[in-house]
């Protein structure tokens, strides 16, 4: 077993390299993590996020992350409903420019090759079905290409094609920080257990879906409204040919949209996970149980971040 970590150095032959993985809600995690390798005495040389995780990562690399941790720790439903803008019906549920907005806050709008630490957002084009890793130009345009939940935000147009989650092709981007130079990697992976223990990964049992959803405990019920205030925004678009479509969603007990695409996502980056992680191990793989998150769920970010901070250092020091 190889110790490449001794408190506050690094050995020099080993370029570290930290992959943060797609998640949603679960993403806040990152944070924990970044702060236990920092506590540890690890320097990152090379950072690549997928999703949630770009939008860590560009904090992080930006040397911001202290002040996105008190941020998100004061977010509650009406705040993450505020940042999800309806455009429907466009390519995309939401139109992602307060998200933007959020991410501007924290990273100034600067370039990625200024930042002071090499990063990387992974995002998929959506003609192709290519990985598209975005290594240089505007920061707040990569990460927003990156968190393009297909369905849910519209897509960023870059270079003449449009461009979505990466998620969909690289949700936990090993590679992509080998190919930046890491002969070492730690990686995060949020999607190891996120369809049996969420309610929003079966959405074949209706009934109990809808019971899940209607359930207004202490944990859940953030979610929810956020879901309903969304839901209430689609339906009060003024759209003729969706008339007959809201009156079928009123008289069928039927999952939202929401709860359709994120349960589809869900299933699919799952198992994208588990094949990547088998074809391309990172050296450390740090999987905080967070499942029982669901996608909305921002405003749980100390449960998050905890989680994350004890996963890592309990990894860190067993390893």
């Amino acid at each position: 077993m190889i110790n490449i970590f001794h408190k506050k150095k690094k050995i020099p032959s080993k370029k570290v390299g930290l992959a943060l993985g797609s998640g949603s809600a679960r993403g806040w995690s990152h944070i924990g993590v970044i702060r236990a390798l920092t506590e540890a005495g690890v320097r990152v040389d090379y950072v690549a996020g997928t999703s949630i995780g770009a939008l860590v990562g560009a904090v992080y690399a930006s040397g911001k992350i202290d002040a996105l941790e008190e941020v998100v720790l004061q977010l509650d439903w009406k705040k993450i409903a505020y940042l999800f803008d309806v455009v429907f019906p466009k390519s995309g549920l939401i139109d992602g420019k307060k998200v933007s907005g959020f991410i501007q806050n924290h990273v100034k709008g600067i370039n990625i090759e200024d930042l002071s630490l090499p990063f990387c957002a992974v995002s998929t084009d959506l003609t192709t079905g290519n990985e598209v890793a975005i290594k240089d130009g505007n920061i707040i345009e990569a990460v927003r290409a990156s968190i393009s939940i297909p369905g849910i935000f519209t897509p960023v147009k870059k270079n003449g094609t449009f461009i979505v989650d990466g998620g969909l092709v690289n949700p936990v981007p090993v590679s992509v920080v080998r190919e930046m130079g890491a002969d070492f990697v730690i990686a995060v992976d949020l999607n190891h257990n996120s369809i049996e223990n969420t309610g929003s990964g079966k959405i074949t049992d209706i009934d109990s879906n809808k019971k899940f959803l209607k359930k207004k405990n202490r944990l859940g019920q953030g979610e929810n409204k956020v879901v309903d205030a969304l839901n209430k925004r689609i339906k009060a678009v003024d759209f003729p040919a969706l008339t007959h479509v809201k009156e079928w969603m009123n008289k069928e007990p039927m999952p939202s949209i929401f709860e359709v695409l994120t349960s589809s996502i869900n299933i699919m980056e799952e198992q994208i996970t588990a094949i990547k992680l088998k074809t391309d191990p990172p050296d450390i793989l740090i999987q905080p149980n967070l499942g029982h998150l669901k996608f909305l769920e921002f405003n749980r970010a100390k449960e998050a971040i905890d989680e994350g901070y004890k996963v890592s250092r309990d990894k860190i020091k067993n390893f």
